[in-house]
């Protein structure tokens, strides 16, 4: 049986100074909390909204402005000690993915209005510099790498294994659980784009949900799901990205069936797990992959 071992670096460090552009490597440290279970590392790091100094650096190096709430510092990395091999989820690489080239942009009667707010300019989202989404509906699945020289194998492959649902039901104890926000957006009022990533550890497998959550208020609701699944005795790793879509009305239509009433429907448009069961059949993207770790 193995031993879980959890590692608290101490409190984060806040930064009070908006002329203090990063955290210091030590306040990072102090901030990162790391579970160990069998050969892999599960680690979390949740830390203020990014200032102004980090946002700007950001927004310079993706070339798109960037959502209102950003947490630039959080981090969620699970990373096998045999290997060298690491998946990590962060919004600097989620805000990477998001298009920039125009051809996913929304086209919504306000999108002119929204644009000219957020590129401090006259034009409207088709004539600004640099088109992009946004809705910010990045397609993030992670960011996988290998340290290790001679492990360049260990990517991720199709596969037609699917994720042990039944054995995630079972009731088993919880070692380790974080839910960490990576940015938030709420489009100048007009819904909501967030990116976050829970991960939930047992004894002998743990499970990793990062989700994108975009409702644009009379337009459309978006769940793009990734999972990541990891069996500490095979030391083999799932991967599963799904993405729900449906219209905005036919969202709030399906809502008022289950059974609310009118006055209820506004708070459950805020709930991702509820829309996300609701659009359980209109799954509009999807693959299955898998990697194995072990010697």
């Amino acid at each position: 049986m193995t031993t879980p071992v959890t590692q608290t670096m101490g409190p984060p460090g806040h930064i009070t100074s908006p002329t203090e552009p990063y955290p210091s490597p030590e306040a990072l440290a102090r901030a990162t909390t790391t579970h160990r279970q069998g050969r892999f590392a599960i680690s979390t790091r949740k830390l203020p909204i990014s200032k102004a100094g980090p946002i700007d650096a950001m927004s310079a190096d993706l070339g798109i402005p960037i959502p209102e709430m950003i947490f630039g510092d959080n981090l969620v990395r699970v990373a096998h000690d045999g290997s060298g091999w690491s998946v990590a989820f962060t919004a600097r690489d989620a805000l990477d993915a998001v298009d920039k080239t125009g051809d996913k942009m929304l086209q919504v009667s306000y999108a002119r209005d929204w644009s000219a707010s957020r590129e401090r300019t006259s034009a409207g989202i088709q004539e600004v510099v640099k088109p992009f989404d946004w809705s910010y509906s990045t397609e993030y699945r992670g960011t996988v790498a290998v340290e290790q020289e001679g492990a360049a194998n260990k990517s991720f492959a199709p596969s037609d294994r699917p994720i042990p649902i039944e054995l995630l039901k079972r009731r088993d104890p919880i070692l380790f659980f974080d839910d960490v926000i990576l940015y938030e957006s709420e489009m100048d009022d007009n819904g909501i784009s967030i990116y976050s990533v829970k991960v939930r550890v047992h004894e002998e497998r743990m499970l990793l949900l990062a989700r994108l959550f975009m409702r644009l208020d009379n337009v459309v609701v978006r769940i793009r799901d990734t999972r990541i699944y990891v069996d500490f005795a095979t030391e083999e790793v799932i991967r599963e990205y799904t993405a729900k879509e449906a219209g905005f009305e036919d969202v709030k239509r399906k809502l008022l069936m289950t059974g609310l009433r009118p006055d209820e429907v506004p708070a459950a448009l805020r709930d991702a797990n509820q829309i996300a069961e609701l659009l359980k059949d209109r799954i509009v993207d999807g693959s299955l992959e898998s990697v194995k770790l072990g010697s």
